[in-house]
């Protein structure tokens, strides 16, 4: 039997995510492997490193920061998350991130994108945090509108989001058959159909498949719900999620705001903490 994580993304909702992955390092309650979607690879990739209270950390220092994520990034550079700063001169000049944990821990760290080609969902299993690996987080967390297509891998990629938002049948489907599942979501959310796509038809015109799967997005989302409260029913994952609608955006400027959302992923971990523990042990 093989344990795991799934992080779904959110943007910074993700803070709800790493301040839940802060709690299990510091209990020392570690998994055969992780899989993350866009927010979910970039801050669930701290476990692997063990590197508690990074997340929290530079994204608070950093939240102000317009290299980091601002309109003027976004127009001066095409991408509204700064792609040479989020991910390179942060982790390698700035916050550094822990590659020789990283690679030295023998847990799976997988990451989500989509194909935008084929619309299809590309499952990518990162052993380094290298250029390329680094590269592999950006596509996995390149939000359509406000981000450039990726090329990395061969392929061009945008948010994992878009296929495969909380992507549990995938890692079932790998072996990894007892998972916590990490939401950012309260557990009675209904994805409704994006009210961006007519913009998106325009922007993206050339990518019909992709187009053809963000159409289809809500519907797989909310399938993909039911079926987890299914697999919770059958003991195969556990849930944790907030309780109510985070009081957070995908931009956020406020660190006493990102904090108070990872301040809710924290104390969400520590009231189920037992439960989390029996699981895993079962």
């Amino acid at each position: 039997m093989k344990t795991g994580l799934v992080l779904e993304g959110g943007a910074m909702r993700g803070m709800f995510t790493a301040g839940v992955l802060d709690v299990l390092m510091e209990q020392n309650i570690e998994v055969d492997g992780v899989i993350g979607v866009s927010a979910g690879a970039t801050f669930g990739c701290n476990y692997k490193s063990k590197q508690i209270g990074r997340t929290i950390r530079y994204n608070m220092k950093y939240c102000n920061d317009p290299r980091y994520c601002s309109f003027r990034s976004l127009l001066k550079t095409g991408d509204l998350y700064g792609a040479e700063f989020c991910y390179h001169t942060l982790p390698e000049q700035l916050d550094l991130f822990d590659n020789e944990t990283y690679e030295a821990s023998p847990m799976e760290f997988y990451m989500v994108t989509t194909d935008v080609n084929t619309g299809e969902p590309v499952y990518y299993k990162c052993d380094k945090f290298d250029h390329e690996g680094l590269e592999w987080v950006r596509a996995s967390a390149s939000m359509p509108l406000v981000s450039h297509i990726v090329e990395v891998g061969g392929r061009q990629m945008l948010d994992g989001g878009i296929s495969d938002s909380i992507p549990l049948r995938f890692f079932q489907s790998i072996g990894y058959n007892k998972n916590l599942v990490i939401l950012t979501q309260p557990r009675d959310y209904v994805k409704k159909e994006n009210k961006l796509l007519p913009l998106m038809k325009l922007k993206l015109k050339q990518y019909p498949k992709l187009l053809e799967t963000m159409k289809q997005r809500h519907i797989n989302y909310n399938a993909t719900l039911e079926y987890i409260r299914t697999e919770e029913q059958n003991g195969t994952c556990f849930v944790l999620s907030p309780k109510e609608k985070l009081p957070i955006g995908r931009i956020e400027h406020h660190p006493e705001r990102l904090k108070a959302v990872y301040d809710i992923g924290r104390e969400t971990a520590l009231v189920h903490l037992d439960e989390i523990k029996n699981f895993f042990l079962q």
